[in-house]
């Protein structure tokens, strides 16, 4: 799955939430969604700010479903992961043993796929781990993760297809 599938998938309120959480703590990236958004309708980015919340980030959540958006549907999923929800990744990050620095990878940029045995018990356990509040966004983490361009990973593909 690439991360605009992720997006063109997203529930409406998971998006909303998603893209709140950009806008206070990653303005920058906010902005970026704006003006991809803005471009794909052919609009001013003013004409999207001026919209309720609800429409405006239904709007974004459209644009960056798009093909032609995954690159910055990727970007986004990073951003939001690094900046607003660290500690998720960090946890999935460790369970799998990669070396980072809150939530960047360090060394190799395409790190290696761990064995289908430990792969699989990092992902039962950081699903067991869920909670009400946090379920969707482990989730979302999951997929976002695996469909970074970086990452390689035949058996994490199969794992969550399952």
């Amino acid at each position: 799955m690439r991360p605009h599938q992720l997006f063109a998938g997203m529930p409406a309120e998971q998006a909303r939430t998603l893209l709140d959480a950009l806008k206070e703590k990653a303005p920058i990236a906010w902005a970026q969604a704006l003006g991809v958004t803005a471009g794909a309708l052919k609009a001013r980015p003013v004409f999207l700010q001026r919209q309720p919340p609800e429409r405006r980030a239904e709007m974004v959540r459209k644009a960056l479903g798009r093909v032609v958006a995954d690159p910055i549907a990727e970007e986004m999923l990073a951003v939001y992961f690094l900046e607003c929800r660290n500690e998720l990744l960090v946890e999935w990050l460790d369970a799998l043993g990669l070396e980072h620095d809150k939530g960047t990878l360090k060394g190799d940029d395409q790190p290696a796929e761990p064995d289908a045995a430990r792969l699989e018990s990092a992902l039962a356990a950081y699903r067991g781990k869920a909670s009400d509040d946090d379920r969707s966004d482990r989730e979302l983490l999951l997929r976002a993760f695996a469909a970074q361009t970086s990452i390689d990973w035949p058996a994490l593909d199969r794992l969550l297809a399952g």
